[in-house]
């Protein structure tokens, strides 16, 4: 089974939407460019090449609010066809929005592909549109369930302790939607966070980052069965680009370095680390910030 991922360049993205032109656009005599929209920046690309690099699959996956999303531009090469590569994209989509909160898929999918999708756990909703005054399109939906861990309590009092004691995290929504002790991901509402250029305040971002990176040394505190003061010592941000879409932070425990058993010895502990900010597959903003545990006193 060759692998599923992003495109890694413009020659791979070249091929990633060769693909999808040839597949939905050029058999409707559409032109180049059209397989295309404004939201290729925001969103989640995936696809499937074979031993020489050529695109046998591919797909996208958007975010339309903070817990919804959708499928579009599902495409798998006529030679390529009958193999499973397109339940391996649509597999690989959707456990990307279990990852990112997503809870819900809704989206319209061709006549053709109803077969497909309702083997795949998708309920029809009815009739959607008719592209190309041709191709009838039905809504498509699924509900999307994150699977329950040893840690699933655990976050649940991490983002309980957010609200209770932190206002302005509350007031954003954030939101944990997963943590496998290598990796946390957090979101926040998309709407009370923008700004009059209708992309995500740069404050928004800052506190997203910072709370995430704050909630990472929290929960490695309460693995290791230990307790302390956790503040933020010093900080800096970069922000590389807007955010038109809907933001995700991570924190990735390889990008993490400290050392808190020296609370035990009733000694502040300290923690560095880095948190992305994340619109779409891109990487929008990066915060590197240190904190200090210090010990309760008795």
């Amino acid at each position: 089974m060759y692998p599923c991922r992003s495109p890694k360049n413009a020659e791979e993205f070249d091929k990633y939407y060769q693909l999808r032109w040839q597949v939905l656009r050029k058999p409707w005599q559409q032109a180049k460019g059209s397989e295309q929209d404004e939201l290729e920046g925001q969103s989640f690309h995936r696809m499937i090449t074979d031993s020489h690099g050529e695109a046998l699959a591919v797909g996208r996956l958007e975010r339309t609010g903070q817990f919804t999303g959708q499928i579009r531009y599902m495409a798998v090469s006529p030679e390529a066809q009958g193999k499973g590569l397109g339940k391996q994209v649509l597999t690989a989509l959707e456990q990307l929005a279990i990852r990112l909160g997503i809870k819900e898929l809704v989206f319209n999918a061709r006549e053709a592909a109803l077969p497909f999708y309702l083997g795949l756990g998708y309920s029809e909703q009815g009739y959607s549109h008719t592209l190309f005054d041709e191709i009838k399109h039905l809504k498509m939906t699924k509900s999307l369930v994150a699977q329950v861990n040893d840690d699933t309590e655990l976050v649940t009092q991490l983002e309980q302790t957010w609200h209770d004691t932190i206002p302005v995290s509350k007031a954003m929504n954030i939101q944990i939607s997963h943590y496998d002790r290598a990796k946390l991901i957090t979101h926040c509402d998309p709407e009370f966070n923008k700004n009059l250029h209708n992309t995500m305040f740069a404050g928004s971002i800052y506190t997203l980052a910072t709370l995430t990176g704050w909630g990472w040394v929290y929960l490695q505190l309460a693995q290791e069965k230990l307790t302390g003061d956790i503040v933020l010592a010093n900080a800096d941000i970069r922000y590389h680009a807007p955010i038109h879409g809907i933001a995700n932070a991570e924190v990735d425990f390889e990008e993490v370095s400290g050392d808190l058993q020296t609370l035990a010895e009733g000694k502040k502990a300290k923690m560095a680390l880095t948190a992305r900010l994340f619109c779409g597959d891109k990487v929008a903003a990066t915060f590197n910030g240190t904190f200090y545990v210090l010990p309760k006193s008795k």
